[in-house]
């Protein structure tokens, strides 16, 4: 399955809820094809093709016992005609042993009668037609002899029996040599191609084996490694739709409907809380506002009044001195709306070279009554040659007043500042420390956050480090914090070599 393009924003949600339904009818519509139906086939397969080599294998065997046992038969038919032949010999020698001849070459005619199936399944019919006619003709004239041998006086007949005799039995010899070499040879045939059908067999397997992994790893392994990129963007906030990858269905597609129903849900639930926390927000931005402006106002509203009603017993020192505090608190109070601006508003001024050892000279005029009025040391310990940057000094400005006003306010009984200057990494690195309180671990994850403070609400908005690391990242740069309790802070501004 394949999800939408990753540059693509969501704008609203109705547009993802529309995503969702849409990647739901999508995924529902194709045919369904399930894991475990295409799982049962590939080990249905499998096991016919495990069916084919066990039947093989069982062929093989069959066919070699059956060449075995012809083997047997074959050996003890020419073990009978040897012992024929022996006693034969003996006969035309000694003149005895022609019973047992004739014993033997029964027993020969019996094994080809008996097994007659089996050897012409092997030699043919042919070939145990002709080795049974000569054994046949082997046997009569035995017999034959046997007759004419009790009868003396035709020694003519009896030397034309005993040479055809020795011509039948030295070609059924033959015969019987032939058929078992023949034999053997097939044997040892059979078993070469045997040897070779095994180690086919075992490639077949494997290659079973190695289609099987793959079939796992597509169907199963596979979707699972999608499924949890999917979890992964999720979880960094993306909610686009799962949409289909595949011409057919499965159990993976009720896990992507479902992962669709939850993002729609999380995202709802976002829109929900982000409602919520804004108007949290809009209330702490409205108490801070109507204490950072009320006081100043309240101020100037006495001093006016003042000056309305004893204009003429003021001296014009006393006059210059409370029109000093009114415009004081009138600096405070435009103080306060410009931050508001800063907040959603962005400077649209260009960039130039800056040297960042101005920048903070300048940062530390506009606060050097604050550092003695607070009883606070400064330290300054500036790199030589440190290269300028690309920003905007008024910004930049802002962005250490800032860290320097909270340093201050850390170290409510006075305290020792520390601004370091160096080069990292093509880029410069100032760090503002200070001596002061800390800062909670709890709180150092919302530090940045808009509106957050940990001070009393009529003493800020909490807009002061949520602006200036908004002016940081227009810069290109990064704005980071180290702190413990007790033992003070550290901000940390990083901004890129021009």
């Amino acid at each position: 399955m394949e999800t939408a393009e990753p540059e693509q924003e969501v704008e609203n949600i109705s547009y993802i809820n529309d995503g969702a339904d849409g990647a739901k009818d999508a995924l529902s519509r194709r045919p369904k094809v399930s894991i475990r139906l295409r799982v049962l086939l590939g080990f249905l397969v499998i096991f016919v093709l495990f069916c084919v080599v066990t039947l093989t294998g069982i062929y093989f065997v069959k066919k070699l016992d059956k060449k075995l046992r012809f083997l047997e038969n074959a050996g003890n038919y020419a073990f009978e005609i040897q012992q024929t032949r022996r006693f034969e010999k003996n006969y035309f020698l000694y003149g005895t042993d022609m019973y047992d001849a004739l014993h033997h070459v029964h027993s020969a005619q019996h094994l080809l009668d008996t097994y007659k199936d089996n050897y012409q399944s092997i030699i043919g019919e042919h070939a145990f037609n002709v080795m049974t006619s000569s054994l046949g003709r082997y046997s009569e004239l035995l017999e034959k002899l046997d007759d004419v041998n009790q009868d003396d006086s035709n020694q003519e007949m009896l030397h034309d029996i005993e040479s055809e005799i020795r011509q039948y039995g030295a070609q059924i010899v033959a015969n019987a040599s032939d058929m078992i070499d023949q034999e053997r040879l097939r044997v040892h045939t059979w078993i070469g191609s045997s040897t070779i059908i095994a180690v086919m067999g075992l490639a077949l397997i494997l290659l079973i084996e190695v289609g099987l992994a793959t079939f796992i790893t597509r169907q199963i392994i596979q979707p699972f490694g999608r499924f949890e990129r999917y979890t992964q963007r999720i979880a960094a906030g993306d909610f686009s739709p799962i949409t289909p990858a595949r011409r057919y269905r499965d159990e993976f597609t009720n896990l992507a409907i479902a992962l669709n129903r939850m993002g729609k849900e999380l995202l709802e639930r976002e829109e929900q809380l982000l409602q919520s926390r804004k108007l949290a927000a809009v209330g702490t931005l409205t108490a801070g506002i109507a204490h950072e402006l009320n006081n100043p106002l309240n101020n100037i509203s006495v001093t006016t009044e003042a000056l309305i009603d004893d204009l003429d017993e003021f001296s014009n020192d006393e006059k210059l001195s409370m029109l000093n505090d009114i415009n004081t608190q009138t600096e405070r109070a435009s103080h306060t709306v410009a931050n508001l601006l800063d907040f959603t508003h962005r400077d649209t001024s260009s960039f130039n070279h800056l040297s960042i050892k101005e920048v903070l000279k300048s940062a530390f005029r506009l606060v050097e009554n604050e550092f003695a009025l607070n009883q606070i040391n400064l330290e300054t310990h500036f790199q030589d040659n440190i290269p300028k940057i690309m920003g905007r000094e008024l910004n930049l400005q802002q962005v250490f007043v800032n860290l320097f006003m909270n340093a201050i306010r850390a170290m409510s009984e006075g305290g020792t500042l520390t601004v370091r200057s160096r080069i990292e990494d093509n880029s410069v690195r100032v760090d503002v420390s200070d001596t002061g309180v800390g800062i909670a671990p709890a709180n150092l994850e919302k530090i940045f956050d808009p509106f957050f403070t940990t001070q009393d609400v009529s003493k800020g908005t909490g807009l002061g480090l949520s602006v200036s690391f908004g002016i940081i990242q227009r810069h290109h740069g990064t704005l980071s914090v180290v702190s413990e309790l007790g033992e003070g802070s550290t901000f940390s501004v990083v901004l890129p070599i021009a």
